[in-house]
């Protein structure tokens, strides 16, 4: 596998529609059919996610989790995103792509629904289903996306990530108000099934057809592993989803330990995901402006950092300011992110594979960092250490967010 030159890409970049260097088979279906499916199904991917922060305390007394329990419900559907994102590719060349995600989508709301029991088993049991089903799904819609809207990629991730910070936001807001509605945090948790399987039931006329002429032949893309582009996107996909999972498991507490009451910390973390759906949206448009990625992916992680410093040590009347600084940066960050694994794809085919392992590797690479922020402060007693930790990932991802911004092109 090699690289086109920046200049045999650039123009394709500005326009967010490489040219194909496979014939791709023609959308099945009406494009604003497939469109309101793909927003309907993003808006499920991270609600099984965020829901779980804003009642961990109440699941941890009533559920007798020891804190090693906890970090493990919140590590643990991170890590099966990548686990099983990897094995996507191959099930839609088995199955079709729509037929997968009709399935998955079950699966998911399944694992949603598990946690309702209310007891350890439960808890982790549903989390691991409920991650193995988002990772699944999110290898596979960027491909859609590349196969059936080839002309307005920028605009169509926007969307598609817009809707995925909308359901994370939905979820971290409503949770709580749920609860108390409810009288329960399980019935809080499972509820969240509910959206998942209409969304499935939506993306059900999707599956009839034949599929297209990419998901039936070719090899895997074996090369694509040893490519230093795609192992640029990849890290920088897991590092900035790191911040993402870091900020979704823990900012409530941390919240919480400043002297927010549970509603309100709920509604900061709820506000700051609203911004990243506004974010989402803007950022792959600004970004293939230009041939190069590169300022808009630095840009995005500077403002996490910035946002995040901000909420853990700024005056507690500012916190909305980097609340909203933070949305800006990590909805910006995972837009240009998903829309890097579209533009630099010659095709639909290799942007299922490059999303396949851009997600796998980079998603296991994001579960340690919950993990790791829950053992610094369960050995220091504070957040200074995640604090530092952030600092680091951050830095790290800016750096590998620059190489993956350059104007260049896998080609097999």
């Amino acid at each position: 596998m090699s690289i086109d030159s920046a200049a045999a890409s650039s123009a394709g970049s500005r326009s967010g529609a490489p040219a194909a260097v496979r014939r791709e088979t023609p959308a099945l279906h009406h494009p604003l059919l497939v469109a309101a499916s793909l927003v309907l199904v993003a808006l499920n991917l991270r609600p099984a996610l965020s829901s779980l922060a804003p009642v961990m305390g109440d699941v941890v007394r009533d559920a007798g989790l020891t804190s090693g329990q906890a970090g493990l419900l919140t590590t643990s559907p991170v890590l099966c995103l990548g686990l099983f994102g990897v094995v996507a590719p191959r099930l839609a060349q088995r199955f079709g792509t729509e037929r997968t995600i009709f399935v998955v989508l079950l699966m998911l709301g399944a694992g949603i629904a598990l946690r309702g029991v209310g007891n350890f088993a439960a808890l982790f049991a549903g989390a691991t289903l409920a991650g193995a089903g988002i990772g699944i799904i999110g290898v596979l819609l960027p491909a859609v996306v590349k196969r059936d809207f080839p002309g307005k990629i920028s605009l169509m991730m926007g969307v598609y990530t817009m809707a995925l910070c909308a359901g994370a936001a939905a979820a971290a807001g409503l949770t709580v108000p749920l609860e108390r509605a409810l009288g329960q945090w399980t019935g809080a948790l499972a509820v969240w099934a509910v959206p998942a399987v209409a969304a499935a039931l939506a993306w059900l006329p999707l599956t009839r057809g034949r599929q297209s002429e990419t998901e039936q032949s070719g090899p895997p893309l074996r090369g694509l592993w040893s490519n230093g582009l795609a192992w640029q996107i990849t890290l920088f996909m897991g590092l900035q989803s790191a911040l993402a999972y870091i900020v979704l498991g823990w900012m409530a507490p941390m919240l919480r330990d400043r002297g927010f009451d549970p509603t309100m910390a709920g509604l900061i973390v709820s506000g700051s995901v609203m911004v990243q759906v506004a974010a989402a949206l803007v950022a792959p448009m600004l970004a293939t402006r230009t041939p190069s990625q590169s300022i808009a992916a630095v840009s995005m992680l500077g403002c996490s950092l910035v946002g995040m410093l901000g909420c853990l040590y700024a005056p507690l009347g500012t916190i909305a300011l980097w609340a909203v600084i933070l949305g800006i940066g990590q909805g910006g960050a995972f837009a240009v992110a998903l829309t890097l694994i579209v533009l630099r794809s010659p095709d639909s085919r290799t942007a299922s594979h490059l999303s396949g392992m851009s997600q796998s590797v980079g998603y296991t690479l994001a579960s340690a960092g919950p993990f790791a922020v829950g053992l610094l402060h369960g050995w220091s007693g504070d957040w200074h250490a995640s604090a530092l930790l952030f600092v680091v990932v951050a830095v790290a991802a800016a750096f590998f967010g620059f190489l993956a911004g350059r104007p260049r092109r896998l080609r097999v």
